[in-house]
């Protein structure tokens, strides 16, 4: 009898012990928010991954990731304080960086913008200079319109050859289709898909690959989150960049992870999208996946001073720090 009273003990004692060792490694999973620059979709497919398969909880981080309404409005989330981890247009955040926001770019996933200038195949437009002489239809109060100069620039020709057209973004690919514009300045991963899914034969010239390589959609975060939690920022990078190296290598999958996350996203627009947006992850002489190199954060602050985005004479590194990036041991190489 005391025996089978003792076993029952002992028993008892160890389920509890099961039981309360299950409960702490339940709650040492720290919670982390992660503010999106927009809308889920294709663009957020990397972090629904490492969500959905597992990546941010086997670092120990219950992750939260929250949808967005625009990189300048994440921006100033984190500037203000009421967001501490977060992802959008490195740009959008230089230019507050700048301006004395206590904030830093800790990773890049976007190595260069997704800004394009599309034709019609019909058109003829073969090259960027053959844009001169033709009406080109821009989105009223994009940022990407202010970075036409250095394109223009970049292939030898000047504003006054090229007849812009200021417009509605909804009115962008009706006009280019309707043919009452020659060419549109829109995005590879927005516009070009919206125009091909309508049965459109584009040419696109990409900014990044003539003349205009700036370093893009980065994660970011307070510098007094960075101070308070540096070790969960590590984590989170390294847990996100596997969760991207996933989608790229797994992209049916992922947008199935997307939609797990997000129930509302329309996979066919987000399969577009994560293909769109593949080559940006090498480009810009990355070598590798979340990494922006520093002689292209050099480059992208003397373009980008050109046309006053960012002010001339600024230190690149006040904008970005990669201490927090995993060894490049473990990161995922560019392919040569």
């Amino acid at each position: 009898m005391q025996r089978s009273i003792v076993k029952s003990l002992v028993a008892g004692a160890f389920a509890a012990g099961l039981s309360l060792a299950a409960g702490v490694a339940a709650a040492a999973d720290t919670p982390v928010t992660f503010q999106l620059n927009w809308m889920a979709g294709g663009p957020n497919a990397g972090f629904a991954a490492a969500l959905a398969e597992g990546y941010y909880k086997e670092a120990g981080l219950d992750v939260t990731i929250v949808q967005g309404n625009g990189s300048g409005n994440t921006a100033q989330l984190v500037a203000s304080g009421r967001s501490q981890l977060a992802y959008a247009d490195a740009v959008a955040v230089s230019q507050l960086i700048a301006k004395g926001a206590p904030m830093k770019i800790v990773a890049t996933v976007y190595q260069s913008n997704p800004n394009a200038v599309m034709s019609l195949k019909k058109a003829n437009i073969k090259s960027v200079k053959d844009l001169a002489g033709k009406k080109v239809g821009v989105p009223s109060g994009s940022s990407q319109t202010t970075m036409l100069p250095l394109l223009w620039k970049a292939n030898g020709i000047t504003e006054s050859q090229i007849n812009t057209i200021d417009m509605p973004p909804s009115s962008m690919v009706p006009a280019l289709l309707q043919n009452q514009v020659d060419a549109i300045l829109g995005s590879i991963d927005a516009y070009q898909i919206q125009a091909e899914s309508q049965g459109a034969q584009l040419d696109v010239y990409r900014f990044a690959d003539h003349g205009v390589p700036t370093v893009s959609t980065s994660i970011f975060a307070s510098d007094e989150y960075l101070k308070s939690n540096p070790e969960v920022v590590k984590k989170f990078i390294a847990a996100s960049l596997k969760g991207w190296s996933f989608a790229l290598d797994h992209p049916d999958q992922a947008i199935k992870d997307l939609k797990k996350v997000f129930p509302e996203v329309n996979e066919k627009l987000a399969t577009a999208e994560l293909a769109a947006i593949t080559p940006l992850f090498c480009s810009g002489g990355a070598k590798y996946i979340g990494k922006a190199e520093d002689a292209l954060w050099t480059k992208s602050q003397q373009l980008l001073s050109e046309v006053k985005l960012l002010p001339a004479g600024q230190d690149p590194k006040s904008y970005y720090s990669s201490d927090y990036l995993p060894p490049a041991s473990s990161m995922r190489a560019c392919k040569s």
